[in-house]
C-alpha cells in the first residue's frame, strides 16, 4: 500500500527532480602555456569559443593586449595567469593557486625556437655547427623540456581530477630523430642545433610520463602542429605554412577524439603518426 506524499513534500521533490535535470555540465577546462600568440593565443580563442573555461598564461610582465581582448570577449571563460615556464618558483605558485580546480587539457605550447626574429639576416649562427653558441642549450632545455616536465609534474593532480585527463605537447618535427634534416628538395639542413635537440628530448620525455600515467587512464600526446604562419614569421611568406586557425583547428579536432590507445604517440595535426 502506497500512501500519497503530502503536497508540500510532492512540490518540493518536483523542484528538486527539475534543477538535477535542467543543471548545466561544469565546462572543460583548457591550461595553455605560452597563450599571447601565435599557436597558443589561437588554441585560447578556439577553446573559449567552444565554451571551455581557458586558462591562458603568458610570461609578458603586463597583460598581452591580444588576451585582455579575449578576456573581454569571454569574460566568464577565459582566465589570464603569467608564468614563465623557466621559473620553478611561478609554476609552484600557480600550481597552488590553482589547487583543487580540474584540468581537463593540459597543453605545453611554450616554447623556443631561436633568439633572433626570423627575418634577421644570420639570426641563426649561434645554433649552427662551427658557431654554436653553447650558453644557449641550457635556455632550449630549460624552455622546451624542462619547463614543460615541471608544468606536468605541478598540475598533475588536476589532470587527475578532471574528467578527459589529457596531457599535450606541442612539439616539431625538428624533433624527429629517424628523419635526418632535409628539405624536400634534399638539400640538407643541419640547422637549429639547440631546436633540434630540445624538441627530440621534448617527446622522450612525454614518452616516459605516457608510461608513467598509462595505468592512471592519463593520455599524453605530442605533436607536429605543421608550418604554421605566425607572427614571428614578420612579412615573410613561406611556401606550404598555412594560418593557425587552420593547424590549430585540426589539433582541437583530433584531442577531442584521443583515447588511450593513443598516449605516448606523436602526431601531426590531423591525427596521423609522425616519424620520430
Amino acid at each position: 500500500m502506497h500512501l500519497p506524499l503530502p503536497k508540500s513534500l510532492s512540490v518540493a521533490l518536483l523542484i528538486i527532480a527539475i534543477g538535477l535535470t535542467s543543471a548545466p555540465a561544469a565546462a572543460d577546462t583548457v591550461l595553455i602555456t605560452g597563450a599571447n600568440q601565435g599557436i597558443g593565443l589561437e588554441f585560447a580563442k578556439e577553446y573559449a569559443a567552444k565554451g571551455w573555461t581557458v586558462i591562458a598564461t603568458h610570461r609578458r610582465p603586463t597583460t598581452p593586449e591580444e588576451l585582455a581582448t579575449l578576456e573581454a570577449k569571454y569574460p566568464k571563460k577565459v582566465r589570464i595567469e603569467r608564468l614563465d615556464v623557466t621559473d620553478a618558483e611561478q609554476i609552484e605558485a600557480l600550481g597552488a593557486k590553482l589547487k583543487g580546480v580540474p584540468i581537463d587539457v593540459l597543453l605545453n605550447n611554450a616554447g623556443l625556437v631561436r633568439t633572433d626574429p626570423i627575418d634577421k639576416p644570420g639570426g641563426n649562427t649561434n645554433q649552427m655547427f662551427g658557431t654554436l653558441d653553447f650558453k644557449l642549450l641550457d635556455e632550449f632545455i630549460h624552455t622546451n623540456v624542462a619547463g614543460p616536465l615541471k608544468i606536468c609534474e605541478t598540475f598533475i593532480d588536476n589532470v587527475r581530477a578532471s574528467h578527459q585527463k589529457k596531457i599535450i605537447a606541442i612539439s616539431s618535427a625538428a624533433g624527429s630523430v629517424s628523419v635526418p634534416p632535409f628539405m624536400p628538395n634534399g638539400s640538407p639542413v643541419p640547422d637549429h642545433y639547440w631546436y633540434r635537440i630540445s624538441k627530440a628530448a621534448l617527446n622522450s620525455s612525454m614518452r616516459l610520463l605516457s608510461a608513467q600515467f598509462k595505468n592512471e587512464g592519463i593520455t599524453v600526446v605530442m605533436f607536429h602542429p605543421g608550418g604554421v604562419q605566425v607572427e614571428s614569421f614578420g612579412k615573410a611568406k613561406l611556401p606550404g605554412f598555412v594560418p593557425p586557425e587552420e593547424a590549430v583547428g585540426k589539433m582541437i579536432k583530433t584531442i577531442d577524439g584521443l583515447t588511450m590507445k593513443d598516449t605516448g604517440r606523436f602526431m601531426d595535426n590531423d591525427g596521423k603518426d609522425h616519424p620520430w
